[in-house]
C-alpha cells in the first residue's frame, strides 16, 4: 500500500511510526508504518489527529524517520480540518484557540495545552495513540 504520509513519531526507538495522511475524500487516515512506507491505515477520527498534534508539540516520541516528518505546517492544516468538522459551539471555539496557537507559533506547552482541551477521550494522547496504532497493527496481521 502507498499512502503519501507524514510521521509524527515512532511508536518506540527504531520502531514502527505513527502519523497521518490525506484522503481522497478530503479527510486524513491514521497510518502506522516502517521505514519510509505506510503499512497500515484507517480513516482518523477527531481525537487521533488531535493526538497527533500534541504527540508533535509534546516531542515525547522517538524522531520519525527524517524523510516523512511532519513539519508545522501540516500539523496545523490538520488541526484546522478537525475545526472544520465539529458542531459543538464550545469545542469550535477550543478548535479554534487551537488552532490559533499552533499557527502563531506559540511555545509548545500552550499549544500543548490548547489541543489537550480539544480531545473528546478521556485517555492521553500518547496512550490513545498507542491504543489505536495496536488496534490498526493487529487488525492489518489477521487480515493476512
Amino acid at each position: 500500500m502507498t499512502v503519501a504520509a507524514c510521521a509524527v513519531g515512532r511508536l518506540e526507538p527504531e520502531g514502527a511510526w505513527i502519523g497521518f495522511a490525506p484522503t481522497i475524500d478530503d479527510g486524513y487516515a491514521l497510518v502506522v508504518g516502517a521505514d519510509d512506507r505506510a503499512a497500515a491505515a484507517v480513516p482518523a477520527a477527531p481525537d487521533d489527529l488531535i493526538a497527533l498534534a500534541i504527540a508533535y508539540f509534546a516531542d515525547e516520541l522517538p524522531e520519525p524517520p527524517e524523510a516523512l516528518a511532519a513539519t508545522h505546517g501540516d500539523i496545523g492544516a490538520i488541526v484546522r480540518h478537525v475545526a472544520t468538522l465539529d458542531a459543538s459551539q464550545e469545542r469550535r471555539r477550543l478548535l479554534g484557540e487551537a488552532v490559533d496557537a499552533v499557527d502563531d507559533g506559540l511555545a509548545a506547552d500552550v499549544v500543548v495545552g490548547a489541543l489537550s482541551r480539544c480531545l473528546t477521550s478521556e485517555e492521553e494522547a500518547l496512550a490513545l495513540l498507542r491504543r489505536r496504532a495496536a488496534e490498526l497493527l493487529a487488525r492489518r496481521h489477521a487480515a493476512g
